[in-house]
């Protein structure tokens, strides 16, 4: 099976069986979608999703988070994971928003990565959700089904594998593949246990052909 027949099985799969897929984080405006996704690192959406509510009633809009104190903003962050950092984090991006960007979130990779707490993986998921921009964000589950799927090869770092996934995928699909991997990954292609039986995917995919033979 060429590179080629591969990706268009994973694509014709996926657009037969999840052609609405979206992210799991909940937003209203790209303000709050920027919050949710700083808060999402290394940490479950809907922890994240379950700790927004109280953010977003107090803090609606860059302004006001911007007028944040730590100790005012913390207890409402510190069920999430690494609560001290994402605090200083928030506040920090927010500030810069209201100072830098006229308390509108940017569309670019370039100048979100300016903002404290958004690094190049937390770019790729707001350009990519909010604007469709062809940008692949590599996470834990991007990064292992896109490898079992033989979708990337060797792919030793998450630069590597979103060069790679950017290369072979028509760039009308990158924003939604983003999320037909990590949502495979979440509920079928697990780390552990893989659900290798439910999966629709097992005549591309090189994990489940290797377990076979072991």
């Amino acid at each position: 099976m060429t590179k080629k027949d591969r990706y268009r099985f994973f694509i014709d799969y996926f657009l037969e069986h999840a052609p609405d897929a979206e992210t799991e984080l909940l937003y209203d405006d790209p303000f709050q979608l920027l919050v949710a996704v700083i808060l999402s690192a290394q940490c479950t959406d809907k922890r994240v999703n379950l700790t927004t509510p109280g953010i977003f009633e107090k803090y609606p809009d860059a302004a006001a988070m911007s007028k944040a104190t730590f100790e005012e903003l913390f207890p409402l962050v510190k069920s999430i994971s690494y609560p001290n950092n994402k605090t200083k984090h928030l506040i920090g991006m927010a500030t810069m928003l209201s100072g830098k960007f006229n308390g509108q979130v940017p569309m670019t990779v370039d100048e979100l990565v300016l903002l404290p707490g958004v690094g190049r993986k937390t770019a790729n998921v707001i350009t990519s959700v909010l604007d469709n921009q062809p940008n692949m964000a590599v996470d834990t589950h991007v990064f292992r089904v896109s490898a079992r799927l033989g979708l990337t090869t060797n792919a030793k770092t998450p630069l590597a594998a979103e060069k790679q996934l950017i290369e072979n995928l028509p760039p009308v699909y990158v924003h939604i593949a983003h999320h037909w991997l990590i949502l495979h990954g979440r509920y079928i292609c697990t780390a552990r246990k893989p659900r290798c039986s439910e999966c629709g995917l097992n005549g591309i995919c090189k994990f489940v052909k290797k377990t076979l033979k072991s």
